[in-house]
């Protein structure tokens, strides 16, 4: 971890570290505290589906949980009527994306 001065001021060689294929991170803060990071764009691509998903998956936890409290056959719901809740389409030949 650097402090952001130095951060600014090393910007320049931190792209052409990512251009070279060298996608360590660039850590800095203020009074010895980490406050944010650089990282290629590919990475930060990566991280943001990760994020998709694992907020999606939180909704069909919620989702699940909801279901399985009511635990009625009154509650039934047809997994094209689930799909389209998530706003998935089940007859398509691609996967579904997050919202």
């Amino acid at each position: 971890m650097i402090d952001t001065a130095t951060a600014a001021h090393n910007l320049p060689r931190m792209l052409q570290r990512f251009r070279a294929g060298q996608p360590e991170p660039l850590i800095f803060g203020d009074n010895g505290r980490p406050e944010g990071v650089v990282v290629p764009f590919d990475r930060w691509e990566q991280l943001e589906e990760l994020a998709d998903d694992a907020e999606q998956a939180a909704e069909i936890r919620e989702v699940t949980r909801r279901r399985l409290a009511t635990n009625s056959s009154d509650d039934y719901v047809s997994a094209d009527e689930l799909a389209a809740e998530f706003g998935w389409n089940l007859d398509s030949d691609q996967p579904p994306q997050a919202r």
